[in-house]
């Protein structure tokens, strides 16, 4: 083999692994990126202030997996959202409505989830005040 074949050979290698990473770049979801950048930007000082109120009541709720059931214990009667983030991939997202009643206890079930890392999102108000809490889990 010449001088000449083996050039063209080689640039034909690469060209095609040069084209075969474009499709490959095409063809992966654009959910890289937050799409409510700005508005989660406007609200951050209302965040921050929720879950400072979570560290000024101590009021980290208690968080316990039990097999397809994620048992949260709030310290009093709370009503609000819990929302399983997963970091993967926001089409497996999933929200779930919180509400005790007179009770601390709230179950969550997670069957339909995922097994691997989630992030925990738990907004919720007790008595007047409103909280916003953060958590990794492993389901």
């Amino acid at each position: 083999m010449n001088w000449g074949k083996g050039l063209i050979t080689g640039m034909a290698i690469f060209m095609l692994f040069i084209l075969s990473m474009c499709f490959y770049m095409f063809r992966i979801p654009a959910d890289e990126y937050d799409h409510q950048y700005y508005e989660k930007g406007l609200s951050f000082n209302a965040d921050f202030a929720k879950e400072q109120q979570v560290l000024k009541d101590h009021a980290q709720p208690q968080i316990l997996l039990d097999g397809e059931i994620v048992n949260v214990s709030f310290t009093g009667p709370a009503f609000g959202t819990a929302k399983f983030i997963r970091p993967s991939s926001a089409a497996q997202d999933k929200s779930f409505a919180i509400e005790t009643g007179n009770q601390t206890l709230a179950k969550l079930p997670v069957s339909g989830l995922a097994k691997g890392r989630w992030h925990l999102l738990l907004q919720w108000q007790s008595g007047k005040k409103q909280y916003l809490y953060q958590q990794e889990l492993n389901l």
